[in-house]
């Protein structure tokens, strides 16, 4: 079989699978977030932290549990970190230190999963299962519940109430990823993933080196981290490490952790508004960008130039054996649109103008499909901004799903797509001027100007892939790095959050002759067009200054 219909066969396969799974994991995640009842694990769980999750709250409300519950995470992840070695199951690791301490907890509380570690040789047993791995979890399920409560604006009126942050938080993890999480470890387990508690085994190699290799709750570790659209490997070489992907099946399973729940939430947000047909328009966007990427990437890497290239059949640098170049390009797009950040190949290694489709698809705000809970309310947003224009347009008072489009909507909504912007360039631009970011570059010129872009477009999207040629482990680029993630990740959920009341709060509009139909193709490609055009004119200068030189001059 030709490498080219073998790539086209598993793409055929992952698409499938995404269309079979859309409905009814949209729909029971619907009934999830709209049912009245507590499971007894759930009363048990709020009774613990002292919540009511009856109680209703307005957005200011909402937005303090976000923000006091991710704090709590911070604190707890940097003080386990930096006490790792007095705790059971150490394997004899020292401390992280603090700047990388820091850097580490901010990232994974804020579903960045930035690793400037190799896990298999700093982070414990307990540190990385009752530190990273609760992260992994908890940290996806407070962007599920941003979104849904961004869902709940748009479906309820003359009311500020959003839900209970504490009851969509619970029901995110125990309802929805636990039980997925258990049936795809089962499944990672099977296709030959480790999971064990083991010590550190010292082997040598075939060219005579000791070499300690370190097993662990792998295959858990895994799963939730490409379901919770999070990241962190519990290896450096992260999905291209065989104890943690072992084969092309369980590659294709990875893939389709990244995607099921970001391409299902749509489903989610058509049941929860009464129009289904609207979520169908929002999963299709998502939808024409991803498939364009995965065509770009994958194109551009098999036809990448030069005579190595060309007789290995498409640039296998960096590149795992196992996979191939289609499977690598797959995987590549699906984790930089989805804010995973995990990696089977080195995107450094990749083509300059494919390295760039990365980079372009973090920098749309990963929202096709996005992350999980980020992916929705982004595209939501992004879609605030298409009716506002598309109102500009034609002269008429801008509605979406019933609710007006006024002053105070479109201001949290042009809040929100400025935040990752001003963070991505002017972090970039620091980091280029300073002597610390200079000294962190192993390469000069159009390519090491990339690799510190795409640092804090990783950052600044809450993403936590890197361009490898960086050295970031340094306190400058921890600490930055660290601070994009925080704003990166917090200060958009301020505005979603704001933008959700104020639309709870409004009357239905009703709809006349005159309503744009954004349930339409038509929209669906005014959509597409806005995120393309804003993002282009944002990040286009710096793109033109690193990939873009890059890949024309080869």
């Amino acid at each position: 079989m030709s490498p080219v219909l073998a790539d086209v066969l598993q793409v055929s396969a992952l698409v499938a699978a995404l269309a079979l799974v859309h409905r009814p994991l949209g729909d029971w995640m619907a009934a999830v977030y709209s049912s009245t009842r507590h499971l007894r694990a759930e009363r048990w769980i709020y009774r613990c932290i002292g919540a009511d999750p009856d109680a209703g709250m307005r957005w200011p409300a909402y937005l303090r549990g976000v923000l006091a519950f991710s704090l709590a995470g911070v604190v707890f992840l940097y003080l386990l970190q930096r006490v790792q070695d007095r705790l059971p199951l150490s394997l004899g690791f020292a401390p992280i230190s603090p700047d990388q301490a820091f850097n580490t907890a901010v990232s994974f509380v804020s579903n960045t999963n930035w690793q400037s570690y190799a896990g298999e040789t700093a982070m414990s047993h307990v540190t990385q299962t009752a530190g990273l791995a609760v992260q992994n979890f908890v940290s996806a399920a407070v962007g599920m519940a941003v979104a849904v409560a961004l869902v709940r604006g748009f479906a309820r009126s003359r009311t500020g109430e959003l839900g209970n942050f504490w009851a969509d938080l619970v029901r995110g993890v125990v309802r929805v990823l636990l039980p997925l999480s258990l049936v795809a470890a089962v499944l990672l387990v099977a296709c030959g993933a480790v999971q064990n508690f083991g010590d550190v085994h010292t082997v040598t190699t075939l060219t005579g080196e000791q070499q300690s290799i370190s097993p662990g709750a792998v295959a858990s570790q895994e799963v939730i981290k490409d379901l919770g659209t999070n990241g962190g490997g519990y290896y450096n070489a992260n999905s291209a490490h065989p104890f943690a992907n072992p084969g092309g099946l369980s590659n294709l399973l990875e893939i389709f952790l990244l995607l099921v729940i970001p391409f299902s939430l749509p489903r989610t947000f058509g049941r929860m508004t009464g129009s289904p047909r609207q979520g169908y328009a929002i999963v299709s966007a998502m939808a024409v960008i991803w498939g364009a990427g995965v065509l770009a990437v994958t194109w551009l890497e098999f036809a990448h130039p030069g005579a190595a290239a060309q007789l290995a059949g498409g640039a296998m640098e960096g590149k795992e054996q196992r996979f191939g170049e289609g499977a690598s390009s797959l995987f590549a797009v699906s984790t930089t649109m989805t804010s995973t950040g995990s990696v089977n190949s080195f995107h450094d290694s990749f083509g300059g103008l494919s390295g760039g489709v990365l980079m372009l698809g973090m920098m749309l705000g990963e929202i096709a499909p996005g992350g999980v809970g980020s992916g929705l309310y982004g595209m939501l947003v992004m879609s605030v901004i298409a009716v506002f224009i598309a109102g500009l347009m034609v002269g008429r008072t801008p509605e979406f799903l019933g609710k007006r489009i006024g002053p105070r909507e479109i201001k949290a909504a042009a809040l929100y797509i400025l935040v990752t912007p001003a963070l991505v360039l002017v972090g970039t631009a620091v980091a280029m001027a300073l002597p610390d970011g200079e000294k962190a570059m192993t390469n000069l010129g159009a390519h090491g100007f990339s690799e510190v872009l795409y640092a804090y477009a990783s950052a600044s999207n809450n993403n936590g892939s890197a361009f490898a040629g960086l050295g970031a482990d340094t306190p400058f680029f921890n600490t930055t790095l660290g601070v994009c993630m925080l704003l990166g990740r917090f200060l958009p959920m301020v505005f979603v959050l704001a933008l959700a009341g104020s639309l709870a709060e409004q009357r239905p509009t009703p709809v006349t002759a005159g309503t744009l139909r954004t349930e339409k193709p038509l929209f669906t490609g005014l959509l597409v067009g806005v995120i393309l055009i804003i993002t282009g004119l944002t990040f286009f200068p710096a793109l033109a200054l690193g990939p873009l030189a890059e890949g024309l001059a080869a």
